[in-house]
């Protein structure tokens, strides 16, 4: 039997090898991409020329490494090819002014290349979160840039977690993008006596960008993995190369959060109360990971809102069942949080703790508290939260009534099924 000729290309390289090489670049893109683009932003200094670059220097790997086969250092390459492609780009234009500056910039940093090349990729990471949580810029316009930058979202991924049309989210990142060049922002890790501001911005974008991974506002699925796992990422790359308490705090939550999503709904979709769910599901690596990140930022000695979440997370994750709960300790760290962050959703959190402890009664009066001061009426889990002590005290007309207002103030599907058949149950009684 004849053996078929592979077919070649017209450089003399089979289809096969250009396959597997599409593959490896393909690879080399998802695992690589955005650590190149941080290094090409420092060295070109514009976010939409390094973007340009990056793509540049992909295309370029596609063309020469079927014939030239794969670098043995492949992010190196295409952060040489892209430096490259732009300074090409650049004299292309170079009579304009601005274009000749830039250009003797580049120039002048040749020599740096291949240093930043080898030791300064993680660093540069660093860099791009800290710029595009410049609190010079809008807090949405923060977020927005470092699910595009960092994290590498589409424009109309990012539009859709957060309920905005696509062109206004992509304004926004152009607004934002032209703040740092026109304020020329430093693209830098701050100094230490910057520090502490500057990293409570990069936290709280960070634990938005999870919170919408996990409970997302609005859409057919309560959760978004990949939302959750890109915030997990990046607080893994933080905690990395900057081990602050309230970082350490951070990832321990995500973790500890995310280490039940599996048990948080059932095959079809519906919502799985705590207290119900599978705790065989639970994922233990993140959990034994979560709690020893704990422990790490409490050792400190100073640790914030985060790293006390994170506490009760790990509360919740080390009882066996619901009846093994420590609500005693869960309340008492829901009042150091109270004392370091206060806020109406924290109450709510600690009445519901507080219910636990004390029973039904206790927690109704603490959220009625916060309702008669105009507080949480339009957050439609503070309503929830209350119809569930209804129910529990017996009182099945007030449950329903609050059990209703949640439902009209929801826009996730799964809460709004979970809502329903809780009215339905009251009905039956």
């Amino acid at each position: 039997m004849s053996r078929e000729v592979p077919a070649v290309n017209r450089d003399g390289v089979t289809e096969g090898a250009t396959g597997r090489i599409r593959d490896c670049v393909d690879a080399v893109y998802r695992s690589e991409s955005r650590r190149i683009l941080a290094t090409l932003i420092r060295l070109l200094g514009d976010f939409d020329l390094a973007e340009d670059a990056l793509h540049d220097a992909f295309r370029a790997a596609l063309e020469q490494w079927p014939r030239d086969g794969v670098p043995e250092n492949p992010r190196g390459w295409l952060i040489s090819a892209g430096r490259f492609k732009a300074t090409d780009a650049i004299r292309r234009r170079a009579r304009l002014d601005a274009s000749q500056v830039l250009l003797d910039q580049l120039d002048a940093g040749a020599g740096d290349v291949r240093k930043c090349e080898d030791d300064g990729i993680e660093d540069d990471q660093l860099r791009l979160i800290f710029i595009c949580c410049h609190p010079a810029l809008p807090f949405d316009a923060r977020t927005a840039l470092t699910l595009r930058e960092v994290c590498g979202l589409t424009t109309e991924e990012i539009a859709r977690a957060f309920l905005t049309v696509p062109s206004t989210l992509a304004q926004r990142i152009v607004r934002a993008k032209a703040k740092i060049r026109e304020a020329r922002l430093p693209y830098q890790v701050p100094s230490p006596d910057e520090l502490t501001d500057r990293l409570d911005n990069v936290l709280q974008v960070i634990y938005l960008v999870f919170n919408e991974g996990y409970s997302a506002s609005s859409g057919g699925f309560l959760t978004r993995p990949d939302l959750s796992s890109e915030a997990i990422r990046l607080g893994r790359l933080l905690v990395r190369l900057l081990p602050d308490s309230e970082a350490l705090g951070l990832l321990a939550l995500m973790l500890l959060q995310e280490s039940r999503r599996i048990a948080r709904t059932s095959p079809a979709g519906d919502i799985v109360l705590l207290e119900d769910q599978d705790r065989s599901l639970w994922n233990r690596d993140q959990i034994r990971e979560g709690i020893a990140l704990v422990r790490r930022a409490f050792s400190s000695g100073r640790f914030g809102p985060y790293s006390i979440q994170a506490a009760i997370a790990a509360v919740h994750a080390e009882a066996r069942g619901p009846a093994e709960t420590d609500w005693q300790q869960i309340a008492t760290l829901y009042d150091m949080l109270q004392r370091t962050s206060p806020s109406p959703v924290v109450e709510l959190n600690r009445a519901v703790a507080v219910a636990m402890r004390d029973g039904p009664e206790a927690g109704l009066a603490l959220i009625d508290a916060i309702f008669a001061r105009g507080e949480l009426a339009d957050y439609h889990l503070a309503h929830a939260a209350r119809a569930d002590l209804y129910r529990r005290l017996g009182r099945t007309a007030d449950a329903k009534g609050s059990y209703s207002r949640a439902l009209a103030l929801t826009k996730q599907d799964a809460e709004r099924r979970f809502l329903e058949s809780q009215i339905v149950k009251l009905n039956q009684l």
